[in-house]
């Protein structure tokens, strides 16, 4: 596993005065607090927070580093602290937060002096009211510091136990990818979630990648969609080109079911699960006349989006509804559904790798059973000939295959239909590189499914279904 080299740059050589915690430790040590203590905050949320945009954009790099890679690394970084650690009962949480950060630097990042991730990461414990552990925190990171790396084999794992250990991954969720995908795509999928993903841009200009290029920003082709392009070198998100439009940053794998959904074109469009929005920018996109309605259950994600959309070419024919799709009412039946249900995530641990952490498997039960109720009202607004498109970033069976079986017995008007064709036509249409439909639709599945590792993008699962 290379080591993180270039995440965090080197201190500065002139010392610190005594007491002091550099800023980009302190506020990832605020944000590992801030997520252990409020189950439903996200890190990508927290990481796009004041604290961290006040910061330079070294230490904002640091901050990304130092807590993704604690969140990413924690169960092997528990493994190492409880090994060094004589006490029987795990510490208060700061002093937990303080201490998986240190042996993070400790074990993986090659530019920081050992004696800078104890020193800063006793000041933590201390600050936080800890003092009494200060010693503790010391004993305890310099006989980590004396151990080897945390340095993953590269070598095939021989059980879903090492798989789990070697990538610090929870084992009932390795054991689930192994029975459904076999142990090497459950390593492969433990792996990509390891590391950041890759940064793929939809071009939305012409322009776009010349004035991403003027701008440092280097790029290269994605994997499947011609319009897609992934990020080599640079920040697009400090370009005047993401400022004024003309690209956005969204997964390959969401443009792809967004994209496929489109296809065939509609004029009436309900994407009831709309926020945060990427997928409804390309139905927008690929059907200029079509009456858009776009629902979320969350008012203060819809407001986000719809403001996105203010002043905007074509933004009168969107409308924005908060609402929950089961109970609400609508005035007519729409030619194209996108049902992109709320789910475990699972398909997107790199990104958020906290879900790991937070996910119970008798969760997924719970959220197969709203799920089923969120499609099948879904289905009953399609429009006879219509189509709807069922997604999620889930890996998990009972959010995906379960949830369309139990609603297509329970919507017997409808008939599931293959990827293949509409695959193929996107390749005709110049939307897919050719030979994508043969690389991401198994012919002996109706589904289209994305896996972390396996392919170069976020886990995704989508059914197609037609109202005869």
């Amino acid at each position: 596993m290379p080591p993180v080299s270039g995440l965090a740059p080197e201190l500065p050589a002139r010392p610190r005065p005594s007491g002091t915690v550099a800023p980009a430790r302190r506020v990832a040590f605020d944000l590992l607090c801030e997520l252990r203590q409020s189950p439903q905050t996200h890190s990508d949320t927290l990481l796009r927070s004041g604290p961290v945009t006040a910061l330079s954009a070294a230490d904002r790099n640091l901050v990304t580093a130092l807590v993704m890679g604690v969140l990413r690394w924690e169960i092997a970084l528990d493994e190492r602290i409880a090994a060094a650690s004589a006490k029987a009962q795990p510490p208060a949480l700061p002093v937990e937060i303080a201490l998986s950060l240190g042996a993070l630097q400790l074990l993986m990042f090659d530019r920081i002096p050992a004696h800078a991730a104890i020193f800063e990461s006793v000041e933590l414990a201390k600050q936080a009211g800890h003092a009494h552990a200060a010693g503790f925190v010391n004993a305890v990171l310099r006989k980590i510091s004396g151990s080897p790396r945390l340095d993953a084999n590269p070598s095939p794992a021989a059980s879903a136990v090492e798989v789990a250990r070697r990538w610090a991954h929870p084992l009932w969720l390795v054991e689930r990818w192994a029975a459904a995908y076999g142990l090497a795509s459950a390593s492969a999928i433990c792996r990509f979630d390891q590391y950041p993903p890759p940064v793929t841009l939809r071009l939305r200009s012409a322009q776009a990648e010349i004035a991403l290029a003027q701008e440092g920003v280097q790029v290269e082709p994605g994997e499947y969609l011609l319009g897609a392009r992934r990020v080599v070198a640079g920040d697009v998100a400090a370009t005047h080109a993401f400022a004024r439009g003309w690209v956005r940053i969204q997964d390959e794998a969401s443009q792809l079911i967004a994209e496929i959904a489109a296809v065939a074109g509609a004029a009436s469009i309900l994407d009831c699960c709309a926020a945060p929005g990427g997928k409804l920018e390309i139905l927008a996109e690929r059907n200029p006349q079509a009456a858009i309605l776009a629902c979320d259950v969350h008012p203060a994600r819809l407001r986000a989006m719809r403001a996105r959309w203010t002043g905007r070419e074509g933004a009168a024919r969107i409308s924005f509804r908060a609402t929950d799709v089961v109970t609400a009412s609508f005035d007519g039946d729409f030619d194209l559904i996108l049902c992109d249900a709320p789910c475990s995530g699972t398909g997107t641990l790199a990104r958020n790798p906290e879900i790991r952490h937070r996910l119970a498997p008798q969760d997924l039960a719970r959220q197969s059973l709203r799920q089923t109720r969120i499609l099948s009202a879904a289905m009953r607004q399609v429009a006879a000939g219509g189509r709807i498109v069922y997604s999620t970033c889930s890996m998990e069976t009972e959010e995906n295959e379960e949830v369309v079986q139990r609603a297509l017995a329970a919507n017997p008007g409808f008939r599931l239909v293959p990827w293949q064709e509409p695959m193929r036509e996107l390749e005709r249409t110049a939307v897919l590189r050719p030979g994508s439909a043969d690389a991401l639709c198994s012919s002996a599945s109706p589904f289209l499914r994305t896996i972390p590792g396996v392919h170069p993008c976020d886990g995704f699962f989508a059914a197609l279904m037609l109202r005869r």
